[in-house]
């Protein structure tokens, strides 16, 4: 009996020693998730409140473009209207919606980029450059905070998803459950064109 009371201590002592270091891995790792979300979002923010600005601009030489600007309009609209909180990282329908109108703001102001090539007196505008010189940057700032959560969403999940993480959330933090990701759009996907 001692013995079979020996084995359940150092079983016991195993497991303490291999759980006990991580028991605060979830937490740490979700407060990092959530810190690259609003460095995300934030920088989408930037980019929706520099399009008025930008639209402005563009409406002042090409007038007759109002499609354009009216889809780069009801794009931010779109995009603004959902935000990265916790139950959207949790949720994958709700992470791809976001996701989606923010693809759709990309695409629109793609789109406008194409016209304003139309307009050489817009390209030399001071205002329009220096938008454009604003708008490049915060999609440079967007790429950089989509990877950073992306390095901050897979740490996390693999803890919630492997052993002994697995247990540790299960006993300790029932509630943790695996942060959605982005994918690559089927804009992103398609092969650019190049012609001469």
């Amino acid at each position: 009996m001692k013995i079979f009371g020996g084995i359940i201590g150092v079983l016991l002592l195993i497991m303490a020693l291999v759980i006990l270091p991580r028991i605060n891995n979830v937490p740490t790792l979700d407060e990092k998730v959530k810190t690259a979300a609003s460095t995300l979002d934030s920088q989408y923010k930037r980019r929706a409140d520099l399009i008025p600005n930008l639209v402005a601009t563009v409406k002042g030489y090409a007038s007759h473009e109002k499609d354009t600007l009216t889809d780069v309009i009801e794009a931010r609209a779109k995009a603004t209207s959902i935000t990265l909180t916790p139950e959207v990282l949790s949720n994958p329908e709700a992470f791809k919606a976001y996701e989606k109108a923010q693809d759709g703001l990309s695409g629109a102001l793609s789109k406008l980029m194409m016209v304003t090539e139309n307009y050489p007196e817009l390209k030399a505008n001071e205002n329009f450059i220096a938008l454009q010189s604003q708008l490049e940057g915060t999609e440079n700032r967007i790429a950089v905070a989509r990877k950073d959560y992306i390095d901050a969403v897979q740490p996390y999940n693999l803890e919630l998803r492997t052993i002994p993480g697995k247990w540790v959330a299960a006993i300790f933090y029932p509630e943790a459950e695996v942060k959605q990701n982005f994918t690559a759009s089927q804009t992103d996907l398609a092969t650019p064109k190049v012609a001469f």
